[in-house]
């Protein structure tokens, strides 16, 4: 055997050896592929996360979260503040996958099932980078196998093999879709009064007691009647189960000399000011918490004299009654969270918190808001009454 002979045989041998140790990993026998986990240590390390990216399609950030003091922010939705559960849901996807089967190795093939490098001007799926644990995350996931049974198909970005994961690890695209979009929730059982200026027009709608079943309208005009007993009491729900559909800078989004003003005083002295209008098919508010200090004052008292009572009544009955041993095993635990404070003291202090979280949670900011929730302020005195020329309705 010639020396050409010799070199062409060293190469082919090489070439066949490194191609048993690439082909060594995806061999393994299926049980074994399948507990083997697709980010090796992660579960164990997000708490270290600090930053998490989704890049698309020619290396466009799509969404950017990143920890910081306060917590986590949609660092490209101007640092509002991220929806930290849903983060945490997807992180322990991904710790939880497991490999399933490999598949392709061959760049040719990978757009098939989305996993061609994202630099990409046409790639099909994105790239997750996770920092913070001490080996970071750079992983390609590509499309759902939604025909084919479930799982999704991803590759490593280092590695030339791809996979077959378990579990749905596509992420969001949309950055708003990250944000914390709950934004405040007042129930309007406990609304005292509502009032809405707009164009020049004020309406305003009151209860003076919170088992008053309808609110009353105010200055009503001269042969005017509601539409219905019931008419006013949805203005009342305009805090309840707010939700935000956007938010930016108040700074950049400032509101206009037409915007609509609302005013939401709650029973025990909360108080919600909202400024709206519509722009570009679009509506937006800002909003700003106080606190009524008289009419939280009076509520704290009142809510303690009407607690008493009871206390004492529970206290008065002898040891050995059922009723009276369930509630002293139980104590204060049972109750409401709002009646919780057994002084009035703890009541105020308890309320000026919930007023400075509000107010933390709304200064600085412009948000958009759905339409259906816009449509509870946008209202004026003559969308509660009957038509002017109705017959008044028989006593």
């Amino acid at each position: 055997m010639n020396a050409k002979t010799l070199g062409i045989v060293a190469v082919v041998t090489l070439a066949a050896l490194a191609a048993a140790i690439g082909l060594n990993h995806t061999r393994k026998p299926a049980t074994e592929l399948r507990s083997e986990p697709l980010v090796p240590g992660l579960k164990d390390e997000v708490n270290a996360i600090t930053k998490l990216s989704v890049i698309g399609a020619g290396n466009a950030p799509l969404v950017v979260l990143e920890r910081k003091d306060a917590g986590w922010v949609v660092a490209n939705r101007d640092g509002y503040p991220a929806d930290s559960g849903k983060l945490r849901e997807f992180v322990l996807k991904l710790a939880d996958a497991t490999v399933l089967e490999p598949k392709t190795a061959n760049p040719d093939r990978y757009p098939a099932i989305g996993v061609e490098d994202v630099g990409a001007a046409g790639a099909k799926g994105v790239r997750v980078e996770i920092d913070g644990p001490k080996t970071p995350v750079r992983l390609i996931v590509g499309t759902f196998n939604g025909a084919g049974g479930g799982g999704t198909f991803v590759r490593r970005a280092d590695e030339a093999q791809s996979f077959l994961a378990s579990g749905t690890l596509t992420p969001e695209k949309n950055p708003t879709e990250w944000l914390s979009r709950d934004l405040a929730d007042v129930p309007a059982a406990q609304i005292a009064e509502v009032t809405i200026d707009k164009a020049g027009k004020t309406l305003r709608v009151f209860k003076d007691d919170a088992a008053e079943e309808n609110f009353r309208i105010a200055d009503l005009p001269k042969g005017r009647e509601p539409s219905s007993p019931a008419a006013a009491n949805p203005l009342a729900s305009g805090l309840a189960g707010l939700r935000i559909d956007g938010a930016r800078p108040a700074a950049a989004a400032a509101a206009p000399d037409s915007a609509l003003k609302a005013r939401y005083v709650a029973f025990d002295g909360r108080v919600v000011e909202v400024t709206a209008w519509q722009a570009d098919g679009k509506h937006y508010a800002q909003f700003a918490a106080s606190l009524d200090e008289a009419r939280a004052d009076a509520h704290a008292e009142a809510a303690q004299a009407q607690a008493k009572p009871a206390q004492q009544a529970d206290a008065a009955k002898p040891e050995g009654e059922p009723a009276a041993d369930a509630k002293r095993a139980a104590g204060d635990a049972a109750a409401p969270a709002a009646d919780a404070a057994p002084d009035r003291a703890a009541r105020l202090t308890a309320v000026r918190t919930e007023v400075e979280t509000l107010q933390r949670r709304f200064a600085g900011w412009t948000f958009e808001l759905p339409a259906h929730k816009y449509a509870s302020f946008d209202k004026s005195i003559d969308d509660l009454l009957k038509p002017a020329d109705a017959k008044p309705a028989r006593k």
